[in-house]
């Protein structure tokens, strides 16, 4: 028999395999079937995504709601957003009853013809991007079927900050008429650059202005996670050091998606002892790097000098601040203009992220990796 992996990394497997986030997740659904949107703020990979999927599990919920969860991190204008709405619901409602999906169908009236059915009488989505020509009359379709709905919904929108980057300026605006007069669903705006969503949410300028109910995660309490941790090891005869663990747990800040990953490995991995230490965790970060160092080579052909010395700086640094100080520039062999000009790309293509607290990478490993290895 195969034993499952109990140390997920992408998607939701059940409560069994989803570790913690117990007043989190009160909070959540108390909020939503309170009738209040919430924004949900953390930096990525901490368990946005795990959160909304487990409260989303919960009987409360499921068994009285129809709920959607739309990504629209890859998203970059209206057209698309309101193509990913669409498609969300459409996948979701897809697995329902058919009286669900007809009503969805029959007031999507400006995508209709984009819909067929395969020979079982399934519906298939065969919808572009290029044929969402008035975004605003199909987003208005969408939320009246959500008005509609014979159940109420929650709708989960992933890195919902996007759309203030979007070229069209008044989309803000234009969800927050709607979400405001649309009676029957209820909203979670999950976000990974805080800044940004701080602004949306917390400034009186901007059309979501106390719009939502904040809660923001921290990283899940260390020895919480180790009891965890150690309870899915047992179930293999293994167990891991506290020693080992603090390792795993510091070394990436307590941040999930990348204790998940070490985890995944090492309940995998054939030890010559059931109880694993540093040095097997330190394996298998080894192997993980060296997975990924072609990916991240050819992340640093696509950068200019300037940029990758700047990466380099950051990743050193593990969390640069006083960039444009004389004491960084000197160090690290820049101008104030090379830096100016590198931040804005590494920023814009996701390469590193920046808050009040400085700038780091986005990616841990990678961070690892470019400082040599972690053993160096």
């Amino acid at each position: 028999m195969i034993q499952d992996n109990p140390f997920v990394i992408n998607g939701y497997k059940g409560e069994d395999y989803f570790c913690d986030r117990v007043e989190e997740t009160a909070l959540l659904k108390r909020h939503l079937t309170n009738n209040c949107n919430v924004a949900l703020i953390s930096p990525r990979r901490l368990g946005k995504s795990g959160l909304i999927r487990h409260t989303f599990a919960q009987n409360e919920i499921k068994d009285n709601y129809y709920v959607f969860i739309i990504d629209i991190y890859e998203t970059k204008n209206l057209n698309e957003f309101v193509y990913e709405l669409g498609r969300g619901i459409f996948n979701t409602l897809k697995s329902r009853s058919r009286k669900a999906w007809d009503k969805f169908f029959g007031l999507l009236l400006s995508l209709r013809q984009g819909i067929s059915f395969d020979a079982a009488g399934m519906p298939e989505w065969n919808i572009t991007i290029g044929d969402i020509r008035r975004p605003d009359i199909t987003l208005d379709e969408i939320f009246m079927y959500l008005e509609h709905a014979d159940r109420p919904c929650l709708v989960a929108i992933d890195e919902f900050q996007t759309i203030s980057e979007y070229p069209e300026k008044t989309v803000e605006a234009m969800l927050r008429t709607r979400i405001q007069t649309c009676g029957n669903a209820h909203f979670v705006f999950s976000g990974s650059k805080r800044h940004m969503m701080a602004e949306m949410f917390m400034t009186a300028s901007h059309p979501f202005y106390q719009s939502a109910s904040v809660i923001g995660l921290s990283p899940i309490d260390r020895e919480v996670y180790y009891d965890f941790v150690s309870r899915h090891l047992s179930s293999i005869g293994k167990s891991i050091s506290s020693e080992a663990f603090d390792y795993i747990y510091d070394l990436f800040d307590g941040i999930t998606w990348y204790i998940q990953y070490v985890m995944n490995i090492l309940y995998t991995e054939s030890s010559d002892s059931a109880s694993l230490d540093v040095n097997d965790v330190s394996g298998a970060i080894e192997k993980i790097l060296h997975q990924q160092a072609f990916a991240y080579k050819t992340l640093l052909y696509q950068l200019t000098a300037r940029q990758k010395q700047l990466l380099f700086a950051i990743a050193e640094q593990g969390k640069a601040t006083g960039m444009m100080s004389r004491e960084f520039l000197s160090r690290y062999g820049l101008s104030a203009s090379s830096v100016q000009n590198a931040l804005k790309v590494l920023l814009d293509r996701d390469f590193i992220t920046q808050d009040e607290d400085g700038c780091r990478l986005y990616d841990k490993f990678f961070e690892i990796w470019l400082r040599g290895g972690y053993l160096s």
